[in-house]
């Protein structure tokens, strides 16, 4: 039996905080949850005065995990601070002040990545080429966008809220070699960002320019999808070296996709090229392959409109489960057919110059 992060929140959910009567996951105290070929690590996170009355809570939780069939090896740690630093505040502090596009300090380049409409797999991808490239060696730093679905935490593994030691400045997480920033981490799993506009406006600039992002060879940034303020703030203030469009083959995807690629043209931001994503299915049972969204149409629009197409990756249950168990198909299966098709994106993006 394969264990899965799933799995193992539902069993440390049985734990309950005994000063809080809350269980550990629901009082905020589960950190940088992973699960790695079925061996498992995370921080539990308390409150120095309470390491003692706590002790018997990780010791009941790495002993339900070690229970779990299939389960390799544990690793429990619990850390305490002595003042847990402020979280950043996010909420825009009056109207931005117009400016034009700003370098952000240590990023050499940023990419977009980009789609017409939602359900496409944008995020996916970007998980993935950001994994790719790090695996090719480069620096790489991931800004989830996606305000209203900010998904990369859950995709990447990545649990737990950033530290911000001045009030102002934001220390991102990082997994698989990435490091990450998202409005995901800022809220509870399942809590809607109610949020209007210029708000969060205010926040996408926050992340971009406090976020002590380090030395990065590149910054994906994984934009909501269609045409609206977060792509228009992301191009008006900062530096994009290119945008990725990602599309399936069907009409309609394509039909939205035109839509992004035009707004990118009106902004004056570069096309890289396009991604035909679930290009191709083929049965895990028999191998047979069908074309479950047609075939050729992205290829084709690309044609048209005289871009690149970068990649063309297939339709596979393994991308799906992977990236929802927190370890992306390029991380967990580096030598499958599918995680190849992300790592000669990524070799391909840096013998171009672009990442």
């Amino acid at each position: 039996m394969s264990v899965t992060r799933e799995i193992a929140l539902a069993e440390l959910r049985q734990i309950t905080d005994p000063v809080g009567g809350q269980d550990i996951v629901a009082a905020g105290m589960v950190r940088a949850l992973t699960v790695d070929d079925n061996n498992i690590r995370f921080v539990l996170e308390i409150d120095p005065a309470r390491a003692a009355k706590m002790e018997p809570a990780r010791a009941e939780a790495e002993a339900r995990l070690r229970a779990l069939p299939g389960v390799g090896t544990v690793s429990v740690v619990m850390t305490a601070h002595s003042a847990p630093a402020a979280p950043p505040d996010l909420k825009m502090k009056g109207a931005a002040k117009p400016s034009g596009p700003e370098p952000i300090a240590g990023v050499d380049r940023i990419l977009a990545i980009a789609s017409g409409k939602g359900g496409v797999g944008k995020s996916t991808v970007a998980a993935n080429l950001a994994t790719a490239l790090a695996a090719e060696g480069r620096r790489v730093g991931l800004l989830d966008a996606d305000v209203y679905g900010p998904s990369q935490p859950r995709m990447l593994g990545i649990s737990g809220r950033p530290a911000s030691p001045d009030g102002k400045t934001i220390l991102p997480l990082r997994n698989h070699g990435v490091t990450l920033m998202s409005l995901g981490l800022m809220t509870q799993e399942g809590e809607a960002v109610v949020w209007r506009g210029p708000m969060l406006m205010g926040a996408l600039q926050q992340m971009l320019f406090q976020v002590q992002w380090g030395a990065l060879d590149v910054l994906i940034v994984d934009l909501p999808p269609g045409t609206g303020d977060v792509q228009m703030t992301l191009a008006q203030k900062s530096h994009i070296n290119g945008a990725i469009v990602v599309s399936t083959p069907q009409d309609i995807a394509l039909l939205d996709a035109r839509k992004g690629i035009d707004m990118f043209k009106k902004l004056n931001t570069p096309i890289l090229g396009l991604i035909e994503n679930m290009s191709t299915h083929i049965c895990s049972n028999c191998g047979h392959e069908e074309h479950i969204f047609g075939h050729g149409g992205v290829a084709a629009e690309a044609k048209i409109l005289g871009v690149p197409l970068l990649a063309e990756i297939p339709l596979h249950l393994a991308i799906r489960t992977a990236a929802d168990g927190g370890a992306p198909i390029v991380v967990s299966d580096p030598d499958s057919p599918q995680a190849q098709a992300f790592r000669t994106l990524a070799r391909r993006l840096i013998a171009e110059g672009q990442a």
